[in-house]
């Protein structure tokens, strides 16, 4: 008999008591939920990868599927949104863009936060979409957030594509500051996920996060420097303001890019130990709730 107790990661074998000739019974495994405060464990998502890659294949199957120009979307939503911030605070308000043309200096920016956004909405409404998943069978709840995030990746690689031609039209070639790129992705990564984690959980629970999240990321816009520089807010707001991880990831991008000034380090500093702190919380928090999942979904 093989007994399945503690942390769904640990398995005990249990000697039959009937003697080596006796008829042994089918297999009994108990699935029990993981310790208060218990992080998940990562050798149990990597026994789970394979789960993890169908679900991000058939997130990325079905994001545009039956739509008449497909993964295009992908490039049009950033691209038609640049052209009206263009249009509105680089033409009508004349909004400073750090001597780079208002365009790319919008689009570099919508690249990063249009992924972080998608991200974001895709893995707080992870769980609730698969509840008919969790509900019927076991495997780290947490690879449901994971997944989601990989859709919006594919769009990013995309979109990335037209910001090249954007630079080439404009006669900008970024320097060897855009090695440091994929840590800003990184970081666009990290912060959607920490957010992700605490909002997936609490939406099981809570529907209303399903409604408050688009709102959320509506305002988290306008206090993001993606119409404008981060140079233009005032000094005595600038360390608070600092504590928004998307403003660091936004210019660090067009540092990276296009050379614009550099992100200051203590500034960068605060914003990376933000999110490393939502990150460990938002995984504790995670593994806390897990246990109610299957019940409350």
């Amino acid at each position: 008999m093989t007994q399945r107790t503690g942390s769904p990661a640990t398995t005990q074998q249990v000697e039959p008591a009937n003697g080596g000739g006796a008829t042994v019974k089918p297999t009994d495994v108990i699935v029990e939920p993981v310790r208060s405060w218990e992080a998940p464990d990562l050798r149990e998502i990597w026994r789970h990868r394979e789960l993890l890659y169908f679900l991000a294949w058939r997130d990325i199957k079905v994001r545009y599927k039956q739509t008449l120009i497909g993964a295009a979307w992908a490039i049009l939503q950033p691209f038609l949104v640049m052209v009206v911030f263009s249009l509105i605070f680089g033409g009508l308000l004349a909004v400073p863009s750090n001597g780079v043309p208002y365009p790319v200096f919008a689009y570099a920016a919508l690249l990063p936060w249009t992924f972080f956004a998608s991200a974001l909405v895709a893995s707080s409404n992870s769980l609730v979409r698969d509840a008919n998943l969790i509900t019927k069978v076991y495997f780290p709840r947490v690879i449901a957030p994971i997944a989601a995030t990989f859709a919006p990746a594919v769009d990013f690689v995309l979109a990335f594509l037209i910001l090249l031609m954007l630079m080439l039209f404009f006669g900008i070639v970024p320097g060897i500051t855009v090695l440091a790129l994929p840590i800003f992705w990184l970081f666009a990564l990290l912060t959607a996920l920490a957010f992700g984690l605490w909002l997936s959980a609490l939406n099981v629970k809570y529907r209303d996060v399903g409604y408050v999240v688009p709102f959320l990321i509506q305002v988290w816009l306008f206090l993001t420097p993606v119409v404008y520089p981060s140079s233009i807010v005032p000094e005595p707001w600038r360390t608070l303001y600092w504590l928004n991880p998307m403003a660091g990831v936004v210019e660090g991008f067009r540092w990276a890019l296009l050379g614009t000034e550099p992100v200051p380090l203590p500034m960068m500093l605060a914003s990376g130990a933000m999110v490393i702190l939502l990150l460990v919380s938002g995984t504790f928090y995670f593994g806390r709730a897990e246990a109610q999942f299957a019940d409350v979904v």
